[in-house]
């Protein structure tokens, strides 16, 4: 079973990674959820607390959280995933609409375009140089400006450049895990599946991502039925980390209020 960490009473709710995330990034968010719901957070197959090199496919990873899910005797939960994690929570929600009460896709996609692929491959490609001895700095340099906004990154100098020698000093199979994981997304398409989505769905979406930019995820809303569109004004890709407050405010708004009116009415997406 993957790694995994349960806090709070209440009714479920899973948070999922993005690529390069371990469950520790959720800590702010975690916790005003925790107030009011069972939160559950889980690192994937390849990342930082669930080490190992899978299978680059994403179903491999929508597998692994349903034997999570199993393991933990949760029939349903909500799920909220970020980026990479938003991927697998679709993939999810498709397959097994009976495990999804509810989902939210922070930073998001439906597909990954020709552009984000070559930026992918050259991420992993320098993921696996790290992993043969190359430095593993290289790889939090490349997804930074990506993922933040300049003034954040500015903000957090100081902070970043420690982070970059921790970052460095991580052992390959770390550096070997997040090659698979970036592989997985050549040539994902979700748009075939997420007709088939039917539980109540957010896409939050950060006005400045410059990984996922919004046009993604308003096609993302608008090809899931009765999805909820909301963009978060001047937020990164990396919102869960930027903005955790607003981020916590719009996921606790929609898991107590859950869009039941709009998803059963077959409202327009906003």
């Amino acid at each position: 079973m993957i790694t995994h960490r349960i806090e709070g009473e209440g009714e479920p709710v899973l948070l999922l990674n993005g690529g390069l995330m371990s469950i520790g990034a959720w800590e702010p968010i975690a916790v005003a959820l925790a107030k009011r719901f069972h939160v559950i957070r889980c690192d994937f197959r390849g990342q930082l607390l669930s080490p190992g090199e899978p299978e680059p496919n994403l179903e491999v990873h929508v597998r692994d959280v349903v034997e999570l899910l199993d393991g933990l005797g949760f029939q349903s939960v909500h799920i909220a995933g970020t980026s990479y994690g938003g991927l697998v929570a679709l993939r999810l929600a498709s397959l097994h609409p009976e495990r999804v009460s509810s989902v939210a896709v922070i930073a998001g996609s439906d597909r990954i375009t020709p552009e984000l692929w070559e930026s992918s491959a050259e991420m992993r490609d320098l993921a696996l140089d790290s992993a043969n001895g190359g430095d593993g700095g290289r790889v939090l340099e490349f997804i930074l400006p990506g993922t933040y906004t300049p003034e954040y990154l500015e903000k957090q100098r100081s902070a970043l450049a420690f982070h970059r020698n921790w970052v460095a000093g991580l052992p390959a199979i770390w550096f070997r895990g997040v090659a698979s994981i970036l592989s997985s997304l050549e040539g994902v398409d979700l748009t075939p599946h997420l007709g088939a989505i039917r539980s109540p769905t957010l896409i939050l979406a950060g006005e400045r991502d410059a990984m996922f930019p919004p046009e993604r995820s308003r096609a993302l809303a608008a090809a899931i039925p009765g999805a909820r569109l909301e963009v978060v004004p001047g937020a990164p890709h990396g919102m869960v980390v930027e903005n955790p407050d607003e981020t916590a405010r719009h996921l606790i708004d929609f898991l107590e209020k859950g869009f039941l009116e709009t998803h059963r009415s077959g409202a327009p997406n906003a």
